[in-house]
């Protein structure tokens, strides 16, 4: 082999391995919402509704049931205090659930994760504020829509 031929090669190899640990960080496809949550929606008004959010504060912080504190895991202001635990301040990251693939893994938790599923303790009310409240921490602390273009059905 030629030391052209070699170079070459090695730069392949750098490619190849540059783009696999690219392909590697992506994020990978989200499962589909199963059919039993796919037409569960925030109800009308309820992402910016003040009543709300405070209600949701409360479940979030864990003043509604003694066993459930989102903040243990997530923080107060949605900044992960734990390892695995998602960064509910990230604009990508929230954006890119819809409130149905929300609601489906806050009732029935996530599965290899450390987080639970909630239905046994919080009623589907509870639980949508919380998800309003916390969907207020990608928005710098503000109520918003969760309308986003990035949102992936």
């Amino acid at each position: 082999m030629t030391e052209r031929t070699v170079g070459l090669m090695v730069v392949a190899i750098m490619c190849v391995l540059i783009l696999s640990r690219g392909m590697a960080l992506a994020a990978p496809p989200l499962p589909p919402v199963p059919a039993d949550y796919a037409d569960k929606h925030m109800p009308d008004g309820w992402w910016t509704d003040p009543k709300v959010l405070a209600e949701g504060e409360k479940v979030y912080m864990g003043q509604v049931h003694p066993k459930v504190n989102c903040s243990n895991c997530h923080g107060k202001d949605g900044q992960p205090k734990k390892k695995g635990a998602r960064d509910l301040r990230d604009p990508s990251l929230v954006n890119r659930f819809s409130d149905s693939f929300w609601f489906w893994r806050v009732k029935e938790g996530v599965p290899k994760t450390k987080m639970p599923a909630w239905k046994q303790y919080l009623n589907d009310e509870q639980m949508w504020a919380a998800i309003a409240f916390e969907h207020s921490f990608s928005h710098k602390g503000q109520a918003a829509d969760h309308a986003h273009d990035e949102i992936q059905k």
